[in-house]
């Protein structure tokens, strides 16, 4: 038998099939190594930008969070006008509660000046009717030169009030001092020399803004207020003064105190003006106290003593 001449071994052109991975069985945990968590975050991302694009364009946002904020603005404001009407009526009526404690304090201290004045005048007229009985025409001038009873005659006029820059302050001077830095207003100081002044020129009778002086009367100081006889004077100050007008006007104003005076105008701009009048009328002194005087019985002979008692 011939043989038949053998063929080569035929060979397969597909490729060969790759060998498996290892790990394959650990699928879930190749995927976790493979992709990691970013990748997932990204897409988030994505997504989300996708659909904020696809929702409201960002002026209409803007302009919903402004009305909106305009909305709570308004409703505190209604809030707070609800709240203010609620409380109207109480402040109204605290309010017409203090006004009518004042109004009936007001009255209360009325009542009560005009109580005084009245007792004063009392006062007035039984120590004019003690001097009338007991020293006749005397007694009449002594009256008069106490202060015990009103006056009237030909006089002075004088007024003295401050500068017109009082306010501001002063800029310093001789007339500053730790408790007065405005040399611009009229002190006690003042007053009391120009009070002085008119005695010495020839005054029988004086008062300051209708306070008659005396020869127990005061004049000082609290604060910015000028007392007299501790009750408080504003300027401007009012100086009536009882005497021969003409001659008192010149002595006084050619006197130390008169010139002083002229020097607080001059350099401190305190404004002055003295006239003279045909007639003045000076009421008489609220009240006069005598303390440690008292008349001897027996006559003006006898001279007095000083015996320590107060009497009025």
């Amino acid at each position: 038998m011939c043989g038949m001449p053998q063929q080569p071994p035929v060979r397969s052109t597909a490729p060969p099939s790759p060998r498996p991975r290892l790990d394959a069985s650990m699928s879930l945990l190749t995927n976790v190594m493979d992709h990691s968590l970013d990748d997932g975050y990204a897409e988030a991302a994505a997504r989300h930008g996708t659909e904020g694009r696809r929702g409201l364009p960002r002026s209409l946002r803007g302009r919903l969070v402004l009305a909106a904020g305009l909305v709570l603005a308004a409703g505190v404001v209604t809030l707070g006008a609800a709240e203010a009407r609620m409380a109207a009526p109480k402040l109204a009526k605290d309010r017409e509660k203090l006004i009518a404690r004042i109004e009936s304090g007001n009255t209360k201290a009325d009542d009560l000046q005009k109580s005084l004045d009245r007792l004063r005048k009392e006062v007035g007229d039984r120590q004019q009717q003690a001097l009338e009985k007991h020293g006749g025409a005397k007694g009449e001038l002594v009256a008069l030169l106490s202060g015990a009873t009103e006056v009237n005659g030909p006089g002075v006029k004088l007024v003295v009030n401050d500068a017109k820059e009082a306010d501001q302050g002063g800029g310093g001077g001789p007339r500053e001092s730790a408790d007065f830095s405005d040399t611009g207003r009229v002190r006690d100081r003042d007053m009391q020399r120009v009070v002085n002044g008119l005695w010495q020129s020839g005054a029988e009778a004086v008062s300051i803004n209708g306070q008659r002086l005396t020869a127990l009367s005061a004049i000082r100081a609290a604060g910015d207020a000028i007392l007299v006889d501790n009750k408080p004077l504003a300027p401007p100050y009012t100086v009536l003064a009882v005497g021969d007008g003409r001659r008192l006007s010149t002595a006084f104003q050619d006197s130390a105190d008169g010139q002083y005076l002229h020097v607080l105008h001059e350099n401190y701009g305190i404004r002055t003006n003295i006239s003279v009048e045909d007639e003045v009328r000076l009421p008489a002194a609220p009240s006069l106290i005598v303390r440690t005087a008292e008349p001897i019985a027996g006559g003006a002979g006898k001279r007095g003593t000083d015996t320590g008692k107060g009497t009025s």
